[in-house]
């Protein structure tokens, strides 16, 4: 089966440990949950990351982000896209949740930070990351999973905006937030 026309994925989210199973896409890129072996690259990203949306992000930040990701069961989960062409190197992550939808009574997904590095464009990553994280949310329907698959990016964003338009529909909700 392939999910987004980029990365073939097998009939189920998990292997038999029930851990993610990696998948790899046409391009050669490994699509797989983070590890704690990844925190030190994934830092590098993330911290480019913020730098994108002009957002500084110190150690003490990056270290509570990266503890949350590798962290069973903390709210907030990662895919990271690896280019074994490149040592293993990683080259994209996605970071994403899950919570109860009042409307459908199924699980909604949330994709809340999605970035490939500058030199891995144009290779996949980010259509890839997303199409992994749709086949994990809709295989577990049977388990109350399924729903939507949300994200969000900035205005400005418009290479963002070119790959999400062929993969999902732009809605028309505007989002409003209120700083605590």
């Amino acid at each position: 089966m392939s999910a987004g026309g980029d990365v073939t994925v097998g009939p189920d989210s998990a292997d038999d440990s029930g851990a993610l199973a990696p998948v790899t896409t046409e391009s050669g890129l490994v699509i797989r949950a983070i590890t704690a072996d990844d925190v030190a690259a994934w830092r590098e990203l993330f911290r480019a990351y913020g730098e994108f949306y002009e957002t500084v992000f110190d150690d003490a930040h990056l270290d509570h982000v990266g503890a949350l990701l590798v962290t069973a069961g903390s709210g907030v989960d990662a895919l990271v896209a690896v280019d074994p062409a490149e040592g293993d190197a990683l080259v994209g992550f996605a970071h994403y949740r899950s919570h109860p939808d009042t409307f459908s009574r199924q699980r909604d997904w949330y994709l809340d930070d999605l970035f490939t590095a500058p030199a891995a464009r144009g290779r996949g990553a980010a259509t890839a990351l997303i199409a992994r994280l749709g086949e994990i949310a809709r295989g577990g329907r049977e388990h109350g999973h399924g729903g939507t698959l949300r994200w969000i990016t900035a205005a400005s964003n418009e290479r963002a905006q070119r790959v999400y338009d062929r993969i999902a529909q732009r809605t028309t909700w505007l989002t409003y937030e209120q700083k605590l």
